[in-house]
């Protein structure tokens, strides 16, 4: 029988290596992203990671803030847990990013790193680090595009010119691990979204294994064929979001 819902998310990561390439899901707000799966990956500790990442976020310092700029807003919940994190405990070795830095709002974790010849950043457009995802998805060696031409994006990198445009050839970007952030799921790994599914969705098959953090497991059959986004067969493991949210990330679950 098919089940692929692990029972923690510390079991989950467990096997995540020193030295490992991580994809790390989400867009923009907390509902996007798999902050418990960080969490564990943060509490499992493995050092020179690569994480792959639209944004690297903010530090627990800038969190804070951040969360008491915005209540006028919303909410932001007690159990949101940005990539940052990693680059805050120095696990951090290399990160393939299009925001690697936290404006206005002084210097981020990664930031620091930087500073300090601790680690180093690849930066590269957003919609460019979402294909060389999908293209490692597919099967894709290598995509040309014009984003970049002509910038400090494309040093070392061949150029070609299509129509008398310059573009440069992207190559694709899998990972050993990919933690992304889903709303429903069956046993099977099945996966539907609430809202965009973003890098999530882009990122599900891209890694050696998918890890989905889930709000909710449903029984075989409960999910619309249609609005499956994330077929099973490119997920290897479920964890469903705990009832209760976890107010810390050093606590296991």
């Amino acid at each position: 029988m098919i089940n692929k819902v692990v029972e923690s998310f510390d079991k989950a990561v467990a096997d995540i290596p020193d030295g490992a390439t991580v994809h790390i899901g989400g867009f923009v707000g907390p509902n996007y992203a798999p902050g418990y799966l960080i969490a564990a990956l943060a509490r499992h500790a493995p050092k020179r990671l690569t994480v792959v990442t639209t944004a690297m976020g903010l530090g627990r310092a800038q969190s804070g803030d951040y969360a008491e700029s915005v209540k006028h807003l919303f909410t932001m919940p007690v159990d949101y847990v940005h990539p940052a994190l990693l680059a805050e405990l120095h696990l951090v070795a290399k990160a393939i990013t299009t925001f690697p830095a936290s404006s206005g709002r002084g210097e981020g974790p990664l930031e620091a790193l930087l500073r300090k010849g601790e680690a180093e950043v690849e930066l590269i457009g957003q919609g460019s680090l979402a294909e060389r995802i999908r293209a490692a998805r597919a099967g894709i060696a290598a995509f040309y595009t014009p984003v970049g031409a002509g910038t400090s994006v494309a040093d070392g990198k061949e150029t070609r010119d299509f129509n008398g445009v310059p573009h440069l050839l992207e190559t694709a970007l899998p990972a050993d691990f990919a933690l992304i952030r889903a709303h429903r799921a069956d046993r099977y790994g099945n996966l539907t979204y609430r809202g965009p599914s973003s890098f999530n969705g882009t990122m599900a098959g891209a890694a050696r294994v998918t890890i989905a953090e889930v709000d909710e497991v449903v029984p075989l059959g409960v999910l619309d064929p249609h609005a499956i986004v994330t077929p099973g067969v490119y997920v290897q493991r479920v964890l469903q979001r705990p009832a209760v949210p976890v107010a810390s990330w050093e606590q296991p679950c």
